[in-house]
């Protein structure tokens, strides 16, 4: 979201400075400072105007994945540029690098994939699922098909098609969103849904049965597509428990409808595979994918389509005279060289095998944490990872929300020189580049260690205000 204020820079003039305005923060608190200006970056760590150093714990938005100065990808952007800046790819147009970026990506997704659309962002890529969702079952005879099932909680963009199925009220609010082809079921998070003394195989068998009884009443011939991110990132980092796509897949096929995997987050090692389907073993029908592509050093994202969808698809279009969809900047030539650049690089260094070696101790270290008496639970998977908020300790029970505590615990941390973020669920999120070695995993944690003793005096003296 944007705001316009006026604040001074440097001593400068007072001039009009567009900021985004982050809707866990206290707008007051923007209106007196501005924002938070990063002028350099190395490695894992950045620098703001002022010259104070941080580790980004966030990998920006959940996508610098080599870091902030990897030199091979400035190269590949720069040589592309004095080679062919831009060109398209309508009216039978193309270049290379994204057709070799299309066949890289062909060639590390899952075996039932086939072709690749090229978008500029997450959001887009998201958008463009459900139109091919729409053009495929009007292809085969079923243009009812046309409804979205999302989770409550899910993360899918905020461009119109992609806010409906963000099931976030920041996203919708003051939007008139959702619009009505979106629908949105149970939310997987068990630490904070899952009744009393609920096991996991119980909470998940429940879930399946709110997606039955969802699909009934709105009819199997109505509805297209489930989407899902394998992890659910922005929303809480909310890692599914075991048996759960187990178990919702069948019901997705069992009903003709697509599976759509939203691996704008997950994808390219962040859980420790190559895409999130992986580890949690799903065959999607389409793969949503951006962030880490080009590890966020060039906008682009793609859609990836299985040979299914694909050869409808292409008898639709071949019927229509084309296929009337597509952007200025799909397949860009300089972000698809700097994204396959990124792709050829994860295999060269073993980013995959990095991530596994260090993600245990990843893992410790987050666990850690629920020996504070403000963390009601911790949980990771590869290299992102929560650590949620509660009142009381050994209880599910919230700070109230007025009082915005993992805003102020994110802030606090950062004042302390780790980047992290807040989340929806009165939480903060872990995200850090995929390079971050052992040392540095120590380092961000050890500073982070060193405030949580604060957090714990302060939660302890808003709960007794409220009581």
């Amino acid at each position: 979201m944007t705001i316009t204020n006026k604040f001074k820079l440097n001593s400068m003039e007072s001039k009009d400075i567009s900021f985004h305005l982050h809707p866990y923060t206290n707008p007051n608190m923007l209106k007196e400072t501005g924002p938070q200006i990063i002028g350099s970056g190395n490695g894992i760590r950045v620098k703001d105007q002022d010259g104070r150093s941080y580790i980004e714990g966030m990998s920006g938005l959940w996508c610098a994945s080599f870091g902030f100065s990897e030199p091979e990808l400035i190269n590949a952007a720069i040589k592309q540029m004095r080679v062919l800046p831009f060109y398209h790819n309508f009216t039978g147009k193309s270049n290379t690098p994204s057709i070799k970026l299309a066949e890289k990506l062909i060639a590390i997704a899952p075996k039932n994939m086939e072709k690749v659309f090229f978008c500029n962002s997450g959001s887009e890529a998201n958008d463009t699922a459900v139109k091919l969702v729409w053009y495929y079952h009007e292809a085969i005879g079923q243009p009812n098909k046309r409804k979205v099932i999302s989770r409550k909680g899910g993360y899918h963009g905020v461009t119109i098609a992609s806010a409906s199925l963000t099931a976030l009220s920041y996203a919708q609010d003051g939007f008139s969103l959702p619009l009505d082809f979106a629908l949105h079921t149970s939310s997987p998070h068990y630490f904070q849904n899952a009744l009393e003394n609920e096991t996991e195989a119980q909470f998940v068998d429940r879930l399946v049965l709110d997606l039955e009884k969802l699909i009934e009443d709105e009819g199997p011939d109505n509805i297209g597509a489930f989407i899902a991110e394998p992890v659910m990132g922005a929303g809480g980092v909310i890692i599914p428990p075991d048996t759960y796509f187990e178990k919702i897949v069948p019901i997705l096929k069992k009903n003709s409808i697509i599976l759509i995997a939203d691996e704008v987050i997950c994808g390219f090692g962040r859980t420790g595979n190559m895409w999130g389907s992986q580890t949690y073993n799903i065959s999607p029908d389409i793969i949503t994918c951006a962030k880490a592509l080009s590890s966020a050093y060039a906008p682009i994202s793609a859609v990836l389509l299985s040979a299914q969808i694909t050869q409808e698809v292409e008898k639709q279009a071949n019927s229509l005279g084309q296929f009337g969809h597509g952007y200025t900047y799909s397949g860009h030539p300089v972000p698809a060289a700097v994204a396959l650049r990124t792709m050829e690089l994860m295999e060269e260094r073993n980013i995959i095998d990095h991530v596994q070696q260090v993600s245990s101790l990843f893992t410790d270290r987050i666990d850690n944490l629920a020996s504070y008496k403000c963390v009601g639970n911790t949980r990771s998977i590869g290299l992102i990872g929560a650590m949620e908020f509660v009142s009381e300790p050994g209880t599910r029970k919230k700070i109230h929300p007025s009082h915005k505590f993992g805003a102020f615990v994110a802030k606090t941390i950062q004042e302390n020189g780790v980047i992290l973020r807040a989340l929806p669920i009165d939480g903060v999120g872990f995200c850090p580049p995929l390079i971050i070695t052992e040392d540095e995993i120590n380092e961000m944690f050890d500073k982070i260690e060193q405030v949580m003793p604060q957090m714990d005096k302060f939660s302890q003296r808003l709960g007794d205000n409220a009581s």
